[in-house]
């Protein structure tokens, strides 16, 4: 009788052979490990999500990352012509070359009193551009638009919405913004179906005043605000938190151009003095969802 052949010659055992290389454990390649939001996670996910919602988009590390942490960076999420686009309404903005209904400027109080003119060097924020198309673009943006879903689920609304040019420091140290929560802002609840969808506009890093955040800080209630007592000035509005622990531990957020960083209104977050000679821009709105319940604070 004929001997058969065994597994190992066989057709169909070279195609075992392949399938068990694939669902076997390998030894770990040789790579260098890069920063990212998910560089530290747990072994286990809990039970219940509490911050993000089911979704097919963000990994279970990443959703664990801002269950635990209330902030998540997606590299590269807005694309360079975008940015430029966004950039170029800015300067029409400020040359006064475009009118938009509702729309409010801010000035650095080391320059407010300084003779205005009418250049992007003067204005050092715009606030509530809902009414101008291009800037409000951002807010409809497909690849934003799903991931804010993540975190309130579909029916949302854009506000407090915001185009950041921060100066070079004029010495004052009046560049910087104080430890705050941005839930201290908003006149409605709940917290946990608001986030800020918060983009880089060029590479931001400490040099130029990047966000430092406090991880972990989104599961504290809301604390109380006031101006903070600093040399130099404060800026309108620039209120900051009067109780938290100062040596937390933090996160200076380096974003490159079109990086997008979603994070929780209670996370407890500032900003450092722009060093540059240069003005560092970003863009963000708050989306909160539409949902029957959602209160306004009275």
């Amino acid at each position: 009788m004929q001997r058969p052949l065994s597994e190992s010659h066989s057709p169909g055992g070279a195609r075992l052979r392949v399938l068990l290389r694939h669902i076997s454990p390998l030894p770990p390649p040789d790579i260098t490990p890069v920063q990212t939001s998910t560089q530290v996670v747990k072994a286990t996910y809990p039970a219940e999500f509490r911050y993000t919602l089911d979704n097919n988009l963000l990994s279970p590390d990443q959703r664990l990352f801002y269950e635990e942490n209330g902030f998540l960076v997606i590299k590269n999420l807005v694309s360079p012509n975008d940015i430029e686009r966004f950039r170029s309404e800015f300067e029409r903005i400020c040359r006064r070359e475009v009118s938009v209904p509702g729309l409010m400027f801010v000035r650095d109080v080391a320059i407010a009193k300084s003779e205005f003119l009418p250049d992007q060097k003067v204005v050092t924020k715009v606030q509530y551009f809902e009414e101008d198309e291009e800037l409000f673009r951002y807010c409809r943006l497909p690849q934003i638009v799903k991931y804010v879903e993540c975190f309130t689920g579909p029916n949302i609304m854009a506000m407090h919405t915001m185009l950041i040019n921060k100066p070079p420091d004029a010495g004052k140290k009046t560049s910087r913004h104080p430890m705050h929560q941005d839930l201290h802002y908003f006149p409605f609840r709940p917290a946990d179906k608001i986030v800020c969808a918060w983009t880089a506009m060029e590479r931001i890093d400490r040099s130029n005043g990047c966000l430092v955040v406090l991880p972990g800080t989104h599961t504290s209630p809301l604390k109380q605000h006031n101006y903070p007592e600093w040399e130099g000035g404060v800026n309108a509005m620039y209120h900051g938190v009067r109780d938290y622990d100062p040596s937390l531990p933090r996160v200076h957020l380096v974003m490159e151009k079109g990086d997008t960083v979603f994070f929780h209104p209670l996370l407890i977050h500032g900003s450092g003095m722009n060093r540059t000679p240069g003005f560092r821009k970003d863009i963000w709105p708050f989306r909160v969802k539409l949902v029957q319940g959602v209160r306004t604070k009275l």
